[in-house]
Formats: structure tokens, sequence, C-alpha cells
């Protein structure tokens, strides 16, 4: 039947003594959000759940549950035992403290509500004054008929206790049993095979002492339903095999082992400048790379270049680039191709078919996704992009060109805060996609009278804005080049700034422009010049 009732203020609850948790509505009943009490207006003709203080306790006949396979010895050793409550058959549970005083009985009804005699303010965990106060391990199981299930297994002899009322209470309760619960070597928690059973275990888990904590795992839905399927054996199993509860990302040395003796097939895609490769070993998913230099000193051309050469090796590419437009981004793989500076060109100076092969090569190939936007995005958009463009299109690695113009609109912060905290973000993000990320950085402008156009040696310190960038990057590649130079203004040393991978860094190769053709080529330097002055 459908309630109509509505919502008229919050009162005091009487069972919990809250001062305000517990709603009343126009039909005259209350629903107490702190103890989960629900007390049935006067005229309601429904049993519902609810308390009642200072009521008489019902006398019990205990004796086999049938239906539950709960034989009369259990039955007796918990006191749980069949009564009649307003005209209604009743299962009842008796809650003592810990002196064996009677201090409130939970009723069942065959419907399966619930309703409470006695105080439920001060009951402990149901089945508390049966353990003992210390030992090696304890169960702890969510409903009254799980405990008894369970330890019915254990031929009564291991500590079994429930929750009183419900996994949304778990916390609270263990709370108030945890000095005494601490005295057991391990606490094993076995809640109901469901979603809210799982988060009521961790709750719990986590506040109690590290390494104590035990999560069992059901294949049915609680101790109850395993009883009464007959799988007492994986019930019993599934209190010894539960794993050591550990925050997410914690891993028990002991359990590596299978880890670290099963080789990682961690392939890697070849650079094309040799003096890149042998230093690096390659580009590989799950890394970012960095790309810095100075301005205008051809870090864009080079994240093509790298990116045409993944291209070439069969890879699926996202390519993001902030400061230029998808016109310009597509010209520039295709130039790559024709060995042609295409953004250069006149009108019809390159035959459409030429055209049309080095498009269905680079960025028509469908293996090319492209960001249509111009200027600063915000982060979220740009990790939902980034995430799309994986998840959605299969792109193996993304270029982002760059990470400065990612926050240089946004407002609300410093430069280096929000490029800390969307560093973070992208390294989380390239372990969860198995991406690899290629990115552009900036530098900021060295001490001193020279400048990086002037070609001044470039170094992790002087990434622009954060020291994220370096920090969080697998590798960190640096371009050097003297613009005023007389006799080689177009070449350019790279220098590998930071490699995860080997750990070898230093100067690797130099790279020529040549404009004819538009590329950056490598170019040998004799070995006394391995570390040139400009």
């Amino acid at each position: 039947m459908e309630d109509s009732s509505e919502f008229i203020r919050h009162v005091a609850c009487p069972h919990c003594g809250s001062s305000d948790a517990n709603a009343e509505y126009s039909d005259g009943k209350h629903y107490c959000f702190s103890c989960q009490t629900l007390t049935p207006a006067d005229n309601e003709g429904v049993i519902a759940v609810t308390t009642q203080v200072d009521s008489k306790f019902l006398d019990i006949d205990i004796g086999q549950l049938n239906k539950r396979k709960i034989n009369e010895k259990t039955a007796k050793h918990w006191q749980y035992g069949i009564s009649t409550y307003k005209g209604s058959k009743v299962q009842v549970a008796n809650f003592y403290d810990r002196q064996g005083k009677l201090q409130a009985q939970k009723l069942r009804f065959p419907n399966k509500d619930f309703t409470v005699l006695g105080d439920i303010k001060n009951v402990n965990l149901y089945g508390e004054h049966l353990a003992r106060d210390s030992g090696k391990m304890i169960t702890i199981v969510e409903g009254e008929l799980d405990a008894l299930s369970l330890s019915q297994c254990f031929d009564n002899k291991w500590p079994v206790v429930s929750l009183p009322q419900g996994c949304h209470s778990a916390k609270k309760a263990v709370s108030k049993a945890l000095d005494w619960l601490c005295n057991y070597d391990t606490i094993v928690l076995m809640f109901d095979n469901d979603e809210a059973g799982h988060k009521a275990a961790i709750d719990v888990a986590n506040i109690l002492p590290p390494n104590k904590a035990k999560i069992a795992k059901l294949p049915l839905k609680d101790a109850s339903d395993m009883m009464q399927a007959g799988r007492t054996e994986e019930l019993i199993d599934a209190v010894w095999s539960a794993k050591t509860y550990r925050p997410d990302g914690i891993v028990a040395g002991v359990d590596l082992w299978d880890t670290v003796t099963t080789t990682e097939d961690k392939q890697s895609v070849p650079y094309s400048y040799v003096g890149l490769q042998e230093k690096t070993g390659g580009c590989r998913r799950g890394e970012i790379v960095t790309i810095t230099a100075g301005s205008g000193i051809g870090k864009s051309q080079l994240a093509r270049e790298l990116a045409f050469g993944l291209i070439k090796n069969g890879e699926t590419l996202g390519y993001i680039a902030l400061e230029e437009n998808v016109k310009r981004t597509a010209l520039g793989l295709m130039s790559l191709e024709l060995n042609k500076p295409l953004h250069l060109r006149q009108d019809n100076e390159v035959p459409e078919e030429e055209m049309r092969n080095a498009f269905n090569n680079t960025v028509g190939s469908g293996r090319v996704y492209l960001y249509d936007h111009w200027g600063s995005t915000d982060s979220d958009n740009l990790l939902s992009k980034i995430r799309y463009l994986v998840r959605g299109c299969g792109a193996s690695y993304i270029i982002l060109d760059h990470i400065s113009i990612v926050v240089s609109g946004l407002e609300g912060g410093d430069e280096r805060r929000l490029i800390d905290n969307t560093m973070t973000r992208l390294r989380a993000l390239v372990e969860e996609l198995n991406c690899g990320l290629l990115l552009i950085s900036h530098l900021k402008r060295p001490s001193g009278d020279r400048g990086h156009e002037d070609g001044a040696q470039t170094s992790l310190a002087q990434l622009r804005g954060s020291a994220a960038i370096g920090q969080l990057s697998d590798m960190v590649i640096g371009l050097e080049r003297n613009q005023q130079d007389d006799d080689n203004p177009h070449i350019s040393h790279v220098r590998v700034l930071k490699n995860r991978w080997s750990g070898e860094t230093g100067l690797c190769c130099s790279l020529e422009y040549l404009k004819d053709t538009g590329r950056m080529v490598e170019v040998m330097f004799e070995e006394d010049d391995a570390d040139p002055e400009f």
C-alpha cells in the first residue's frame, strides 16, 4: 500500500536518546534515522520494526528450526526460540549483557518484519555473553540466524557474534565493543554478500587495528542461506580463507611472488632517432614522456615527428594540440609523410593525388583522432576527452600540446597548484588506461644573461609552473638550440633529463631542421663534441 503520510517535525527518540533524529509523520508513525527504529501509529494494523521500552519479555519454546536447519543443541546454546506476540507466531532472539542478564528480545515475524522488546540502547553484539574475553579468532556476522548457523558449523565452540540492528549500524555497534573485540587476535567479518554488506565490512575494518580484520566472502547471500543449502564445508572454509583487510593500494610483500616471477611483456615502440632510442629504449604505454624547450625551439615539431613515428608503427593516436587548429595539426602530420611543409605551400603546388596519399597514410588512416578545440580547457574536460580517446577510439598514445595552456584560462588559483593537480590526475589516468602520454611543457627563463633561445642548457629545475611535471613524468626530454648561431641555427641537441626506465640521462642526439622538407633529421656529431658548447 502506497504511503501518503507527510513529514511534520523532528522530535526526540525514546529508544536511542537522540534529541532530533526521530521524524514524526502526519499519520502518527515515527522513524528514527539514528537507530533506524520505525514506530507505527497506534491505529496502524501493520507489524513493523518497533522498539518498546520496559516491555515484559516473552516466554519462549526452544527447539530445532527445521527450515533453517538449526538443531536443538544450537538453539539452546543461543536461547533462540519460538513464541506468540499479539496473535502472531514469532521467532525470538534473546540479547543478554556480559553478565548474562536479559536486556532485550528481538522478535522476527513470518513476513520478516521485526520488533524489539526491551531497551535497545544497551544491547551488546548478539552472542557477546557466550564468548570469552579473549582468544585467537572471533567472527562477526550480520544477523541472528547467521550467528546460529555459523556457530553450529563449529559445534558452538568458536565465538560468533552478530550485529544487533543490521549492517547500517555496524560501525556503531562494533565501536561500542571495540576494546573487547581487540582482545582477539583475528576478527573475521562475514557480512551479507550484497553492496550494503560489503560497504559495512570495509567501514568496520577501517576502525579495527591493522592486520586484525579479515573479510570473508560467501557464494550465497549469508551464512543462514549457506546452511540451508547444505554448504557447511564452504561456510567453514570461508572463515579460514578470509583475507586480511588492507586499504586500497596496500599489498603485502609475501603476496607478490607470482607478480615478481612473471615476465612483464611491456612492449615499446622504437623512436626513429637512433640516439634517442638507445638512451630511452623507446616509447611505452603507461608512461608520461615530457618534451620541453625554450620558446620557438621546436617542441611541437619534435612532438609531431614522434607522433608520426607512432603512426608508422601501427599505433592509434589521440592528438590534443591546444595552440593550433586541427587543420594545422593534420597538415603537419601529412607534411612528414610527403617531406614537404604543406602549411607553406602555394595553391595547387602539391598534386591532389599526393595530398590524398599523404592524408590516407596519416590523419585519414583511421588511427588518428584530433581534438577540435582552441585555447585553454579545464582539467575535468581534458581528462574526459583523453578517456574517450583511449576507451572509445582505441588510442594507445596521446599527444598533449601543451600542459600550461590547460590551466591558463582557469580562475581561482595559482598556476603551480593547478598544474600540480592536473599532473597528478594525468598520472593516475595514464596508469588507469595503460596509455602513453607525450606531453609538451614550457621552461622558465634560466638565471643569467643567456636564455634557452640562445642555446642555454635545459634542466628539470627549469620546468615552468610546477615541479610535479618532472616528478610525475617517466621521461623528460629537453631540446636545446641557439637560434642566433651563425653556422648551425637549425641544429637542436636532444638531452634526456630524466629516465625512469633505465636511469641513463644526458645528450643523446642532434637533430637538424630542413626547411625544404620540414623534417627534423638526425645528424651525428664527433665523440669529442658529445656535449657541445653553443
